[in-house]
């Protein structure tokens, strides 16, 4: 079958091969037909060393499809069900998805996703991006990974919410919780940016503010919920505006730069919340003095996959679209074939994307 792989790491383009193959399905493991894979700005932090991933490895993390086989143990699901696949499922019995609740910090789901490596090239074993490969025709994944969804939900739609719907409106009502009537800085407008933009206009947020080097971005960003739209260089101004030059009460940065972290915290109003979406390399850091963590008693969070259980959370959000409140279709910039998947990657960047989605 058809695939894109990441060959070599850094890398700026996947080579597509027509020679890639699945194992046998295994118990507990579900096949499924993929039909849409959103291409998300992850698989480029894959391909430049941000996100550790292996080479040889079959890449896409966000993806929707149609059953086609279950292991023996597979309950939830059968052949013909229409489902996304979890990068990062709840394995269900681990602390972290009971006590905690927080199953999106599970690590036994996390790792039992990269466990049983899916696809092969001949007698080479090829690897998957967080063990899900949506960039290619079929793949299989652990049962614990796929989520079913009602059949008139349009699979392109569903495939979004896989990665970075999830992300961005998790962040801004699960992780950050945004109230209703406060203030929220989204620094970043793109699919994760608009999505968080979105979660914040859903909770309530009465202003807004996003904030982008491309100013089509921020045009889009309006028409998705944002009550104002800047450049880096007019962010004081639009901070004067909205909060008298206090800070914002939520501010949700969602690029992954060092920078724009600290720029993120610094814009926080005192006790308000600084929550970071982005994923930035390992190995970069950002400083905090000792005294003013204490003093301005802001809270300062991560968030991880949009603080979601999967199980409930992808069809919460697939209501909320159905309700007309979440637009996911308008976030789909372009479709394309999984032969232009580098053009794709290279667009990423470019002031008319939001989310490009891959139709098989």
């Amino acid at each position: 079958m058809f695939a894109a792989i990441l060959e070599t790491v850094p890398t700026d383009r996947l080579v597509l091969r027509d020679d890639v193959t699945l194992r046998d399905i295994a118990p507990g493991d579900v096949k499924v037909k993929i039909s849409h894979s959103g291409v998300c700005h992850s698989d480029l932090s894959a391909m430049n060393g941000t996100i550790p991933q292996p080479p040889p490895s079959v890449l896409g993390h966000e993806g929707s499809g149609v059953v086609q086989d279950v292991g023996d143990g597979v309950t939830h699901v059968a052949p013909g069900d229409h489902v996304i696949i979890a990068f990062s499922p709840p394995c269900g019995t681990c602390p972290y998805c009971t006590g905690r609740h927080q199953p999106n910090l599970c690590l036994n789901g996390f790792l039992a996703m990269g466990a049983a490596p899916q696809f092969r090239r001949g007698d080479e074993v090829l690897g998957a991006m967080t063990g899900c490969g949506t960039f290619a025709e079929e793949t299989i994944v652990p049962g614990i990974a796929v989520v079913g969804v009602e059949k008139d939900i349009p699979l392109d739609v569903a495939a979004l919410v896989g990665c970075g719907v999830t992300t961005g409106v998790g962040a801004a009502i699960n992780t950050a919780k945004v109230t209703p009537g406060s203030s929220v800085l989204v620094i970043g407008a793109g699919g994760v940016g608009v999505a968080a933009i979105q979660g914040a206009r859903i909770a309530g947020a009465a202003e807004i503010v996003a904030v982008d080097l491309h100013e089509g971005k921020l045009n889009r960003a309006k028409a998705f919920g944002a009550t104002h739209g800047v450049l880096p260089d007019d962010l004081p101004g639009a901070m004067a505006e909205v909060t008298g030059g206090e800070g914002f009460d939520y501010t949700l940065e969602c690029i992954g730069m060092p920078t724009t972290m600290r720029q993120a915290f610094d814009l926080t109003r005192r006790g308000g919340t600084c929550c970071i979406v982005g994923v930035g390399r390992a190995e970069e850091t950002f400083e905090l003095s000792a005294f003013e963590m204490f003093f301005s008693e802001k809270n300062l969070i991560g968030s991880m996959y949009g603080s979601a259980d999967v199980r409930t959370d992808f069809n919460r959000f697939l209501r909320l679209y159905k309700s007309g409140q979440l637009d996911l279709e308008g976030m789909i910039s372009r479709r394309i074939r999984l032969d232009e998947v580098n053009e794709a990657l290279g667009a990423l960047g470019d002031a008319d994307v939001i989310r490009q989605v891959i139709d098989f």
